[in-house]
């Protein structure tokens, strides 16, 4: 999720882990280590376009990497402060959780964490929450803000610090919920209307977990609809995305275009603009979010033949004309309320 959201969990875990010991220290601790697995990013200069994809959320998202940092930055936290009140294996508890805790909820979004590296690069994601949610971080950010005005032997700091964690964590288990049933509703739709398809995915739209979006994978194509929980019955307008995945035949063979069907995990459609080939990535959809009809696709990627060398292509990350405006939220809030 974002980095504002991860550090608030970091923030919390750690106040929750040692705050009652060591007080303000556990939760500016958990922060910084809740932020940590993100600073894979700065590795995005030394990488492609495409390895980026493949590398972000990769192995430093991993259970593996929380067990392997947390001894380490345990052992500097313990100089540090001495442990006095607080010893290293106490230090080793707060930051392994802290850490630990990052992937583990990025697991809830649509991008996929790579949690089980180096033994697996199977991307976990369970598409319930939309990697920025107010409903999720706002508990977990007053609760542990709140907590640090109170003294850290106070019951109260403590109550306050698991109120936030307990209310986000109630939040993320709403999610999960709300997509069993939101995959129940595409079914059902996709079944009266007797469409034949091979599988499906459904995430929620940006900042809310009301308005969700649904790509079914069909045997020429995609079929692209929405689905409110206000919508006033649950008929599901389908638009039909032509695959064009036969346009990157002669690509296949090329290491950059599997890396991004992995990515993609096969929901991908190619279009053609200016006599060069866009490989769109459909798990994030357009910059119209879906409701529009029209816009462009936030994760694309442009497909040229390298002048130089005629065997080789050259893949650049294509970036959307994504501009926030008060009409956009607008349209957004419109369609959460439902369907006209």
């Amino acid at each position: 999720m974002d980095s504002l959201t991860q550090i608030a969990l970091g923030a919390a875990v750690g106040e929750a882990a040692l705050g009652k010991r060591v007080g303000n220290q556990a939760a500016l601790w958990g922060a910084a280590c809740g932020l940590l697995p993100d600073l894979d990013v700065l590795a995005g200069p030394f990488l492609s376009d495409v390895e980026k994809l493949t590398f972000h959320r990769g192995f430093s998202h991993s259970i593996v990497f929380a067990m392997l940092m947390a001894p380490l930055l345990a052992w500097l936290i313990a100089k540090i402060h001495g442990t006095k009140e607080a010893s290293w294996r106490d230090w080793t508890k707060l930051t392994f959780l802290s850490i630990v805790t990052h992937p583990l909820l990025d697991c809830f979004t649509n991008y996929g964490t790579q949690l089980f590296q180096p033994f697996s690069n199977y991307p976990v994601a369970f598409n319930t929450i939309f990697i920025v949610d107010p409903l999720y971080t706002l508990p977990l950010l007053i609760g542990v803000i709140a907590a640090m005005f109170y003294r850290r032997a106070s019951n109260r700091r403590q109550w306050i610090n698991y109120l936030g964690l307990g209310l986000s964590s109630f939040y993320l288990l709403v999610t999960a919920v709300n997509k069993l049933y939101i995959n129940s509703v595409f079914e059902a739709a996709l079944g009266k209307q007797q469409i034949a398809y091979q599988r499906y995915f459904t995430n929620p739209t940006p900042l809310n977990n009301i308005l969700w979006r649904g790509v079914v994978e069909t045997e020429d194509g995609f079929l692209e609809g929405l689905y409110s929980f206000f919508d006033r019955d649950e008929q599901i307008v389908f638009r039909f995305i032509a695959n064009n995945h036969q346009f990157i035949q002669p690509f296949n063979e090329h290491r950059e275009i599997d890396q991004l069907i992995w990515a993609s995990r096969g929901y991908f459609c190619i279009t053609q603009r200016d006599s060069l080939l866009y490989f769109n990535d459909l798990r994030f959809g357009r910059t119209d979010l879906g409701i529009l009809q029209f816009g462009e696709y936030i994760f694309s990627f442009r497909i040229a033949r390298d002048g130089a060398d005629a065997g080789k292509i050259i893949v650049k990350q294509v970036s959307p004309n994504l501009r926030v405006s008060k009409e956009l939220f607008g349209i957004l809030l419109r369609r959460i309320m439902g369907n006209s």
